[in-house]
């Protein structure tokens, strides 16, 4: 019983002063996975996968696999000079007569799903949300969208992952491997032709969270985990163009962190980038857009923590589809 009580009481105490969400290096690739009011902000069904491995060479790091797909709905999905989609005869996004020219997009819909599994040690989570978000258009110039997600969260221990000083012990009785909780995010996002910015909170439901009906070690819980970003596109010529960004979380009762990006794009056909986040890593990224329709992009985290004593680093890997793209976007333009 005193080796699973040890475990309980490490285990809730990691996860006191650590975020209990899952974290990614490639999210200004994939904002919508921190914010829902992204939905439907393209006017195609923007899909992506991808793959993370944390503090590679440890046993038990975390490792996260994710999908994500989202779409705006009616027949006002198809405007002409949106942020992400334009007919491809009006020019280059890269260039600067576009954005010099940009036009919001009309007032719509969006909805979507995100499916995330967590694995770390022998705990596993598995996210499941319904998305929302109507986009109002501001100006001629801005969108301001509002999202909420919906959905469950499912966290289960593996007991034969763990060892016992006794082979029965009466703690294994009493121990909760599964359990299921509700799950609730909400966002805020405002864009425009160069300008991105937003405000996040997920796992807004209080929840206590358990794995014993043992009175004494049952006070874990749920956290709040609150995100704001901004980024800026700046033009270097008409066919390079740097985007920085910041990122801010805060994860009571942790102190607040923050990463800083920045993006270099070529021709928007190829792109490199780099990623400081405080008191962890140092990353560097590429990405690639494959036609009209696939994006591939790879990061690695260098480790500058004391776990870079023994880990290798963090491996990411995020494919992207364009489906429905009739205007045929060469990539995501809306941020990065």
């Amino acid at each position: 019983m005193k080796k699973l009580a040890t475990i309980f009481i490490l285990f809730f105490s990691a996860q006191a002063y650590a975020q209990q969400k899952p974290q990614y290096t490639q999210y200004i690739f994939n904002q919508y996975l921190l914010n829902p009011a992204l939905s439907g902000i393209d006017n195609y069904v923007d899909f992506k996968g991808g793959f993370r491995k944390q503090w590679a060479g440890i046993n038990g790091s975390p490792q996260t696999s994710f999908a994500s797909v989202s779409w705006a709905l009616g027949d006002q999905q198809l405007w002409s000079n949106a942020l992400t989609s334009f007919p491809e005869q009006t020019g280059n996004p890269m260039d600067r007569n576009y954005t010099q020219n940009y036009t919001s997009s009309p007032a719509h819909h969006g909805v979507g799903v995100t499916a995330v599994v967590d694995k770390a040690g022998p705990i596993s989570t598995t996210d499941v949300n319904l998305t929302y978000a109507y986009h109002l258009q501001l100006s001629n110039n801005f969108n301001l969208s509002v999202g909420v997600a919906g959905g469950i969260s499912n966290i289960s221990l593996n007991v034969n992952a763990l060892s016992f000083e006794y082979a029965n012990d009466p703690a294994i009785s009493r121990t909760i491997v599964n359990q299921t909780k509700p799950d609730l995010s909400l966002g805020v996002w405002l864009y425009g032709a160069r300008l991105f910015a937003g405000v996040s909170a997920q796992q807004i439901l209080p929840q206590k969270l358990s794995f014993t009906s043992t009175s004494d070690y049952n006070t874990g819980k749920e956290v709040p985990h609150y995100f704001a970003t901004v980024g800026y596109k700046f033009f270097i010529d008409n066919e390079i163009a740097a985007i920085p960004s910041v990122l801010v979380k805060y994860v009571q009762p942790a102190p607040v962190s923050f990463d800083l990006n920045m993006k270099v794009a070529f021709k928007d056909r190829f792109w490199l980038g780099g990623s400081y986040r405080k008191d962890d890593s140092f990353a560097g990224m590429i990405g690639f857009n494959i036609g009209k329709m696939v994006n591939l992009t790879y990061s690695y985290d260098f480790t500058t923590s004391d776990l870079n004593q023994v880990s290798n680093g963090s491996h990411e890997i995020v494919l992207g589809l364009l489906l429905n793209n009739i205007y045929k976007v060469p990539s995501y333009i809306k941020m990065w």
